[in-house]
């Protein structure tokens, strides 16, 4: 097997007339999906060449995933742009991609226009091939003969620490790789329903896709909207028959603040599967009480290893003083620990953090049109020097805990120096996040006046914070400054938006700053 597109061909010739795919509009059946992308691939091999990237100006639907698989069958990868973006960041991920070609629908043209884009644009209104279905066929035979499983699938562009956007370029080997080892570990097959939180320019949507593809599941769609009224969620997941989640951190937290498990407790879910951030043990606890019975997955991994290198089953109940492990490595996947001088830390060395580095099939081959940062981050294994072996450094720390299992202890850049100790705000976040009557919380560090930052969700009062966190941790690890908000901002993909809360606190007068 070479190609992601052989999922969709075999699901369409096992169960041609099942829904394939729904949003909240309309829907379409495997061998729907299957004729659709290829009268769009046949449009596209006519315009450009294979290997190409085209963009995708849309937001999440059934007519985006056709457009998707149309993309693969004319050999290109696709890159969703999303339109709700500031125009300044979509001209630069398209002048990063120089696409040939942007599709979108109508109503997003002046969305398009204002960007300055002036290239190939294609109107999903305007899907029709002029040849004929056996031409159509041929050339996409030919197109598909010259492929191999090296060749990419998708780009998702991420931040960039220099503000220039990253496109993490995924190939069909690695996506291949993952997507057999995720549906076997967890049991995914045709009998699921899977309901897609997660945007599709965000990796947790490709675990969504094409374990859907792969087993004949179907997949729901729930549009963005809906997470601003949680019964419309819950509601979609009943009707839905929805049986697994595989959502961002933020987004299940989120469900429970907005009290939607209170309106409705869809009746057939039994795998719920969360990454992204660290989860609150009290709002896993939440969940855990509505599905007892229920399968709950840790899942960790950054979008350059297609979508999870580690996962935990979780096997037992955690009070609010534990830690939730990220687990073990997956089948294939090559998961290992550095110091500072580039020495692996095992197993024996239980509590001691390094940085997490991956090796493995399902590495990205890179950064799009960015070989400096590639050279960065993808590096020679340090370990072995006898041929080329490249790994991942993410930038993420982690230890072994006595149980052999692995750790996330936080980023390597949010490590901070504070009253002469080293400090990880994830440990800071983590026990404030199990306050009582906080419900999310994020920190950060005012360099300047080095105080530890912290805005919180909640009933609790400045006195009542501190004096629980006292019991946890040491004098030194206490915010200086709490600020108590209605909602912690999210980004587009369900994460605390950190730069948007830097931005107001900023803003905060002095007097404020000051406590």
């Amino acid at each position: 097997m070479n190609n992601v597109l052989e999922y969709l061909e075999a699901s369409a010739k096992a169960f041609p007339d099942k829904t394939a795919v729904k949003d909240d509009t309309t829907s379409c059946t495997y061998s729907e999906l299957m004729a659709d992308a290829k009268q769009i691939g046949a449009l596209l091999a006519q315009r450009t060449a294979p290997r190409r990237p085209i963009a995708v100006f849309m937001d999440k639907s059934v007519t985006t995933l056709k457009t998707f698989m149309g993309i693969l069958y004319a050999g290109c990868f696709y890159v969703l742009i999303d339109p709700s973006f500031p125009p300044d960041r979509i001209r630069q991920i398209l002048d990063i991609l120089t696409a040939d070609i942007v599709i979108t629908e109508r109503d997003q043209a002046a969305n398009l226009a204002r960007t300055g884009y002036n290239k190939q644009i294609i109107y999903t209104d305007d899907f029709l091939s002029n040849m004929s279905s056996e031409e159509a066929t041929a050339l996409l035979m030919k197109i598909r003969e010259t492929l191999t499983d090296t060749d990419p699938v998708y780009c998702n562009f991420t931040s960039g620490s220099t503000g220039t956007p990253k496109g993490v370029l995924i190939c069909h080997r690695s996506v291949i790789d993952f997507i057999e080892q995720f549906t076997g570990t967890f049991g995914i097959t045709h009998d699921d329903i899977l309901g897609n939180q997660a945007p599709f320019d965000f990796d947790v949507s490709v675990k969504d896709i094409y374990s859907t593809l792969k087993t004949g599941a179907t997949l729901i769609i729930i549009p963005r909207s809906y997470f601003m009224f949680p019964n419309a969620v819950v509601d979609m997941l009943d009707t839905n028959r929805v049986t697994t989640l595989i959502w961002a951190v933020s987004a299940l937290c989120l469900l429970n603040r907005l009290h939607g498990l209170k309106h409705k407790v869809p009746a057939c879910i039994n795998k719920i599967m969360f990454s992204g951030e660290m989860m609150p043990i009290k709002q896993l606890n939440v969940w855990h009480s509505y599905y007892p019975e229920a399968m709950f997955v840790n899942l960790y991994g950054p979008t350059e290893i297609t979508c999870n290198c580690t996962y935990y089953i979780l096997d037992k109940k955690f009070s609010e003083e534990d830690r939730l492990p990220i687990g073990r490595a997956f089948a294939n996947e090559r998961v290992f620990l550095l110091d500072a001088d580039d020495r692996e830390i095992t197993p024996d060395n239980p509590g001691t953090a390094g940085e997490l580095c991956v090796a493995g099939t399902a590495l990205a081959l890179g950064y799009y049109h960015d070989t400096a940062a590639t050279a960065k981050a993808f590096t020679q294994n340090p370990l072995q020097s006898m041929w080329p072996e490249t790994i991942y450094r993410t930038g993420d720390l982690a230890y072994y805990g006595a149980d052999n299992m692995l750790y996330f202890a936080g980023r390597k850049d949010f490590q901070i120096k504070h009253m002469g100790h080293r400090i990880e705000l994830e440990e800071i976040e983590n026990v404030l996040g199990n306050v009582s009557s906080v419900e999310h919380a994020c920190c950060f560090f005012d360099e300047a006046k080095s105080k530890i930052v912290a805005f919180y969700v909640g009933n609790s009062d400045r006195k009542q914070i501190l004096d629980e966190m006292r019991q946890k941790v040491p004098e030194y690890m206490l915010p200086n400054i709490l600020r108590c908000v209605e909602e912690l901002p999210l980004t587009k993909n369900g994460k605390t938006d950190r730069k948007l809360l830097k931005e107001m606190y900023e803003h905060m007068s002095p007097i404020s700053k000051e406590n």
